[in-house]
């Protein structure tokens, strides 16, 4: 399978308990700098609030699965948020719930269902979409061959990306997972042509 479930744009979730504010934000996301840099910017934009914890999952597996409980009792936070981004089957995505404290501890369970509350909302509040697993290829070739590469391209309706015609031949082209081998054989099959998968 060469596809995986993930949310087309960021969404937001809310959920209050005994004066607590959970706020929770769910960014479909591709890669740790991403991530990092998206929990950058919420520690900034709510620096006044008393704890930013998250949790997210990338790529195929097995997944690069990560949470963070940010100061609460171990396990109260992020491995409940987690547990959601499982539940609705998605990939990509980083979910991050802002506490603000109302002064009344909520106990362990209490916080495991505020947690687990916030990111359920900021899912359903949003869109799921289904998307490739994409991958990189390019190919060299001698400019004569330049018909027999178009054609293949054409015929598996495959995206240049970019494309280079000093000396020898180079494109660089962006293929659905699933249709790898398919391609690389074809390309294969013609003469003094290099196949290298980014």
């Amino acid at each position: 399978m060469d596809e995986y479930r993930t949310l087309q744009e960021v969404s937001q979730g809310l959920y209050k308990e005994k004066g607590s504010k959970f706020i929770a934000i769910a960014i479909p996301v591709d890669s740790v700098d991403e991530v990092r840099l998206q929990l950058e910017q919420f520690r900034k934009h709510y620096h006044d609030a008393r704890h930013h914890c998250y949790a997210y999952r990338l790529g195929e597996e097995p997944h690069e699965v990560r949470y963070n409980d940010d100061g609460e009792p171990s396990g109260t936070a992020g491995k409940p948020i987690f547990g959601q981004i499982q539940s609705f089957e998605l990939t990509n995505v980083l979910i991050v719930v802002i506490r603000y404290f109302g002064g009344v501890k909520l106990g362990t369970g209490g916080l495991i269902q505020a947690y687990r509350t916030a990111a359920k909302a900021a899912i359903e509040h949003g869109r799921i979409i289904t998307k490739t697993w994409k991958a990189l290829l390019e190919i060299r070739y001698d400019y004569l061959q330049m018909n027999d590469v178009m054609r293949v391209i054409k015929d598996e309706g495959l995206r240049i990306i970019h494309q280079e015609s000093r000396g020898q031949s180079c494109i660089l082209l962006e293929i659905r997972k699933g249709n790898l081998e398919t391609v690389i054989r074809k390309f294969s099959s013609l003469e003094k042509l290099e196949c290298t998968v980014i």
